[in-house]
C-alpha cells in the first residue's frame, strides 16, 4: 500500500503522520474528531510538566501517528479513521495508543408521565427506547436510550428523533433539554486539569466517542401514555428497522442494561435528584 507522509503542525518533538492513499492530509486536519482528539491528547500531554503530576520525571511523547485506515460515509464525507498513536518516555515505556476515531453523539432520557398523578413525584414515569440493528454487536434487535445529534438550533435530530416524531408527534425542544453529563462532571478549572469533554465515554479503551446525556420530561394526558404503551411495544412489522418501546422508569436499567448509555443515564439521573439538582 502507497503511504503518504506529513509533519503534525506545531509538534514538538516532531511528529510524522503516515497516511494510506485514500486520505490525504487536509480531509485529516479537517477532520473535526481528529482535531478534538489531538488537542485534549496534547493538553493531556502537557500537564505532566506540572512537577506533582504522576508522569513528571519520565513525561511521555506522541512520537508518531500511523492512520491505519478509513471509512466514508456517501463515498464522500470522512466518517471513522483507525490509528494507532506511538506515545512513549525516554525509557522505553509505551502506552496503549490503539484510537477508532468516530467523535461525538448525543443521547436523551425521555421521561413521559401521566399528568394526573402529583407533580414532583416519580410516579409511573416510563423512558422511551428505541429498538434497532446495531450490527458491531451482532444484534439485529438492541434496546437502547435514543442516540442523534444536536442541530444548530439545538434540536435534537436523527434517525431516532425522526422516528419519535413520527410516532408521538412529540417536538423536543432545545430549551426543556437539561444536559446532565455538564451537570455532573465539572469542567476544567486549571491549566493542569485535563480538558475532556462533559460527556460519557462509553469505551475509553479503544475509542474517543463521547455522549452527552440530555434529560427532557413531559407530563401526557392519561390516556394518550396508554395508548403510547399499547402501540410502543419494541416490536417490529416486516421490514421495519427502528422502532420504540416505553419502559417503566424502574425497570430501564434491566431492559436496556446492555446499553451504556442507558446505564449512565440511569446513575446521572439518580445521583442528581439525590443531589436536588434536577
Amino acid at each position: 500500500m502507497t503511504m503518504a507522509t506529513f509533519t503534525l503542525p506545531d509538534s514538538e518533538p516532531k511528529v510524522p503522520v503516515y497516511l494510506p492513499s485514500t486520505l490525504a492530509e487536509e480531509q485529516l486536519l479537517s477532520f473535526p474528531p481528529f482535531n478534538t482528539w489531538i488537542t485534549t491528547l496534547r493538553h493531556s500531554l502537557s500537564t505532566q510538566q506540572d512537577s506533582s503530576h504522576t508522569f513528571n520525571p519520565a513525561p511521555y511523547k506522541l512520537r508518531r501517528i500511523d492512520v491505519q485506515s478509513v471509512d466514508f460515509f456517501g463515498g464522500k464525507r470522512l466518517g471513522f479513521v483507525k490509528l494507532k498513536a506511538d506515545i512513549s518516555n525516554d525509557n522505553g515505556e509505551k502506552l496503549p495508543g490503539s484510537v477508532f476515531l468516530r467523535g461525538g453523539s448525543v443521547a436523551m432520557m425521555l421521561i413521559l408521565q401521566p399528568d394526573d398523578v402529583p407533580e414532583n413525584t416519580e410516579t409511573e414515569k416510563h423512558v422511551i427506547l428505541t429498538v434497532q440493528p446495531r450490527i458491531p454487536t451482532g444484534s439485529l434487535a438492541l434496546a437502547e436510550l435514543p442516540a442523534g445529534m444536536l442541530d444548530d438550533s439545538g434540536t435534537f435530530t436523527g434517525g431516532a428523533a425522526k422516528e419519535i416524531a413520527e410516532e408521538t408527534g412529540l417536538d423536543i425542544p432545545a430549551s426543556d433539554l437539561i444536559d446532565m453529563t455538564k451537570l455532573a462532571i465539572p469542567a476544567a478549572s486549571s491549566a493542569n486539569d485535563e480538558r475532556l469533554q462533559q460527556a460519557v465515554y462509553p469505551s475509553p479503551g479503544g475509542s474517543d466517542e463521547f455522549i452527552p446525556i440530555f434529560l427532557w420530561q413531559k407530563r401526557v394526558p392519561r390516556d394518550q401514555l396508554k395508548e403510547w404503551q399499547g402501540k410502543l411495544t419494541g416490536l417490529r412489522e416486516h421490514g421495519e428497522k427502528i422502532t420504540l418501546m416505553l419502559c417503566p422508569l424502574d425497570h430501564v436499567w434491566k431492559h436496556g442494561g446492555r446499553d451504556a448509555k442507558v446505564l449512565a443515564a440511569w446513575t446521572l439521573y439518580h445521583g442528581l435528584q439525590r443531589e436536588g439538582r434536577i
